[in-house]
C-alpha cells in the first residue's frame, strides 16, 4: 500500500482534532503555546536536537516548559509545538493509524510543555 499523502488542510484538521480530544483539565493548563504544522523537519531540526539522521522526527517542542518559567515570563513569545506531516504519513498506512500517531505525538510534545522529559515519559511507559 502506498504511503498516505493528505492535503495540508486535512492534516492540520487531524492535529486540531487531537488537541480538542485532550481532556479539558490538560487544555486549561496550556499557556502561551502555538501549535504549528510543517511538512517535514529540516536538517537543522535534527542537528539542534541531537537526533540521528536515520531516526524519524514526528514533532518538536521549542520553548520554556511551564516548570521552568519565572516571574516576568508573561511577555515572552509563545512556545511552539511543531508537528511534521510527512514522517507521520510515511509511518502510517491507514487514516486511523495516522490519527492515532498524530495524537500520540501531540501528547508527547505537550508533556514537554509541562516539563516532563523523554526519560520520565519512558519511565512512566507513556509513549
Amino acid at each position: 500500500m502506498p504511503p498516505l499523502k493528505l492535503p495540508r488542510k486535512q492534516f492540520e484538521k487531524i492535529v486540531w482534532q487531537a488537541y480538542d480530544a485532550l481532556p479539558e483539565r490538560i487544555r486549561s493548563r496550556i499557556h502561551n503555546l502555538e501549535i504549528i504544522v510543517e511538512v517535514q523537519p529540516s536538517p537543522e531540526d535534527y542537528a539542534d536536537n541531537d537526533i540521528p539522521d536515520d531516526e524519524d522526527l514526528f514533532g518538536l517542542y521549542i520553548g520554556v516548559p511551564l516548570t521552568e518559567r519565572a516571574f516576568g515570563y508573561d511577555m515572552a513569545l509563545p512556545d511552539q509545538i511543531i508537528i511534521f506531516q510527512r514522517p507521520h504519513e510515511d509511518e502510517c498506512d491507514t487514516l486511523d493509524a495516522l490519527k492515532a500517531e498524530v495524537a500520540r505525538t501531540l501528547r508527547h510534545e505537550i508533556a514537554h510543555h509541562f516539563g516532563i522529559s523523554d526519560e520520565r515519559l519512558d519511565e512512566l511507559g507513556a509513549y
